[in-house]
């Protein structure tokens, strides 16, 4: 369980109580991640709090306040991992979004501490398995199922690239950057449900949904937050991802 969450904290009371909200990519949209934060319900964030919009160092100290209340957690997304690595004495290459989350880190209201930071980020999950439904930042990989969640910010292996980087092909896009395919959907067995951000897929500013070869289905919440698109989240009701109580199997 992660240390920013209140002591003897039960996970699976807060969601069977509260449902859940999953909130998508937010990349510093402080307005927006307000507004979606204004909740009741369990927030499940889904990676990259940094990078892009105007305000990271706001976006970061409301995540924290959100988890010492009890009232949610956040999966590590790849632009937090190589905000971890900074912060951890690594020396990753820093682009120009990277130094611009440093520099508001640096210069916030909020005189968040690196050290903190570094321990809020390194025992983020890469991904939460709750029965048949499943939060992670890139993509599915069938690993997730039976691997630790934890560690990503330490060591990159093949599940934790899939979940924080997606799947790629061995092709170059013009912009530099991999080409990124969803062949990992068709891995998604019938009954079973992902939830993640990362690839803006949405056709009509609205989450994208897409159903896998064996029946399986992931939902996209990516919608460009900080990028000029908006925010995305769902709510979901408790009973449709834990029916009869059934067991968290990434969290403990």
């Amino acid at each position: 369980m992660h240390p920013f969450l209140p002591a003897g904290f039960d996970f699976i009371n807060a969601i069977t109580k509260r449902g859940i909200r999953v909130i998508g990519d937010v990349h510093g949209d402080i307005q927006s991640f307000i507004h979606a934060a204004s909740t009741d319900r369990f927030i499940i964030q889904l990676g990259d709090l940094v990078d892009y919009g105007p305000d990271s160092e706001a976006t970061l100290h409301l995540m924290l306040q959100i988890m010492r209340e009890g009232r949610g957690i956040f999966i590590l997304g790849n632009h937090d991992r190589k905000l971890a690595r900074v912060l951890n004495g690594r020396r990753p290459h820093i682009d120009s979004q990277l130094e611009k989350t440093l520099q508001q880190i640096a210069a916030g209201p909020h005189l968040l501490k690196q050290d903190v930071l570094a321990t809020a980020l390194n025992n983020a999950p890469a991904w939460i398995v709750l029965n048949h439904t499943i939060f992670v930042h890139g993509a599915f990989h069938p690993a997730v199922l039976r691997s630790s969640p934890y560690g990503a910010t330490q060591r990159m292996t093949p599940v934790f690239s899939r979940a924080l980087f997606g799947e790629t092909t061995r092709h170059i896009q013009p912009d530099g950057y991999p080409e990124r395919t969803l062949r990992w959907v068709d891995y998604i067995e019938a009954g079973y449900h992902v939830y993640c951000g990362h690839d803006n897929r949405s056709l009509n500013g609205l989450p994208y949904v897409r159903t896998g070869a064996k029946g399986g289905m992931a939902t996209f919440l990516d919608l460009g937050a900080g990028k000029g698109g908006h925010l995305a989240w769902i709510d979901l009701a408790p009973e449709t991802i834990l029916p009869g109580r059934g067991a968290i199997t990434a969290l403990s």
